[in-house]
């Protein structure tokens, strides 16, 4: 089904290690709004699009998140790299290193695992349209956030990309929801 191209779709190089960054990057790793809870909210949804339309929109966008969840362990991981168990401690990540040493483990920020809860699915179009549309605002506004809270370029840059592909996929999902509306009229 899938054709897996061994590369990032945006290229990630960080070189500097900032382990505070890469703590708050873990909202994107497992949150409520992560790239994850997105994948899976897509991938299960599709099934119950009223046609072909819907079903490949929701696959296509589901499968790039799940592309965008690569993207953001690889940012953890770089900005982790090297780094001591004094510098973890420094910077309140002793809990999850304790659990998950340097692993990719998808948590939020503040340490809370990712729980299935986060997937909405209603088999209502319309209000799993919605529910779509208002999850790429909440990770637009993550990505927002995480950018604020960083000055390194080789950061910014990956993340200023995925907080684009947002916007994208919140016009593909109001296009998707105005057709809908106009073709079923119920």
């Amino acid at each position: 089904m899938w054709k897996y191209e061994k590369k990032l779709e945006y290229p990630i190089n960080i070189t500097k290690k900032d382990l505070k960054m890469a703590k708050s990057m873990l909202a994107q790793y497992g949150g409520p709004d992560s790239e994850l809870s997105a994948a899976l909210r897509y991938l299960n949804q599709r099934y119950t699009m009223p046609d072909e339309r819907g079903f490949a929109l929701l696959t296509d966008i589901g499968t790039e998140e799940l592309a965008h969840w690569e993207m953001i362990s690889t940012i953890i991981q770089q900005l982790m790299k090297g780094a001591t168990i004094e510098e973890i401690k420094a910077n309140g990540l002793e809990g999850y290193y304790s659990e998950h040493n340097k692993a990719s483990f998808p948590v939020d920020a503040n340490g809370v695992p990712f729980t299935t809860s986060y997937i909405e699915a209603t088999a209502n179009y319309r209000a799993d349209l919605e529910s779509d549309m208002a999850a790429e605002q909440r990770a637009k506004v993550t990505y927002e956030n995480l950018m604020k809270q960083t000055n390194d370029p080789e950061v910014l840059a990956p993340l200023s990309f995925l907080r684009q592909r947002e916007i994208v996929h919140y016009n593909r999902f109001r296009e998707l929801r105005d057709y809908y509306l106009n073709k079923f009229k119920d």
